[in-house]
């Protein structure tokens, strides 16, 4: 069995409530931060550990600080 990591479902949850609380879909994010739609569930579901360059690519497009995604972790 695949024992997933904190740091990741942390991150994985925190995206899913920056995402919702700007009404968009998986595909809307995806599209914004030029990634892969399915990319974007396998990170809200702590399947990816995803680079630096990715974090703040999902950061522009959910408009805020790369640091405000770490917040209260």
């Amino acid at each position: 069995m695949l024992v997933k990591s904190k740091i990741l479902i942390y991150f994985g949850k925190r995206v899913r409530e920056l995402r919702k609380a700007r009404g968009l879909s998986q595909e809307e994010l995806a599209e914004k931060a030029s990634v892969h739609r399915t990319y974007i569930g396998m990170i809200e579901r702590a399947e990816k550990n995803i680079t630096l360059l990715n974090i703040e690519k999902l950061s522009k497009a959910l408009k805020v600080k790369v640091g405000d995604i770490f917040s209260s972790y």
